[in-house]
């Protein structure tokens, strides 16, 4: 299986676990983390579930990995994502050291993969992540789409 179809596959995965953000009435983005093919954690965003606002897909995936891993440092993994990360959340993907993001909406409001910021090109940060954009992007940005023109 290509590399493309993979990335596929793994952001189904992230639009199921957005899919679960919606029905709970949160902003419906999805994370998957992925190392060597098999997904080791999974998230969704509950910042209003957990009135945190730090709860989002990527943190919460994050978490759980590295929980799981008994490691907050979480090399060779790529995170997918269904909506480019925030500045906060690409702080924390730099510091796990997740090798490569994959994300599939832009975010033209908060984005920190290249819409508003570019974290992750910043070559001063001692971490490199490679982020790559608009994977599955119609459909991520239509569940988003969607989703706030219910909420109008």
């Amino acid at each position: 299986m290509s590399q493309a179809e993979l990335d596929r596959q793994f952001m189904q995965q992230a639009l199921e676990q957005a899919n679960l953000a919606a029905l709970a009435g949160e902003v419906p983005v999805g994370a998957v983390l992925v190392r060597n093919g098999q997904v080791i954690s999974k998230g969704f965003n509950q910042p209003i579930t957990h009135r945190d606002p730090s709860a989002h897909a990527e943190m919460l995936a994050l978490r759980q990995a590295a929980l799981s891993e008994k490691n907050y440092r979480l090399p060779g993994t790529t995170l997918y994502v269904t909506l480019e990360p925030c500045v906060m959340c690409a702080g924390a993907i730099l510091h796990a050291r997740v090798e490569r993001i994959v994300f599939g909406a832009t975010d033209p409001k908060t984005g920190a993969a290249g819409s508003v910021l570019d974290v992750f090109s910043s070559k001063q940060i001692n971490h490199q992540t490679t982020a790559e954009g608009g994977v599955m992007g119609e459909e991520c940005g239509q569940l988003l789409r969607d989703f706030f023109k219910e909420r109008r």
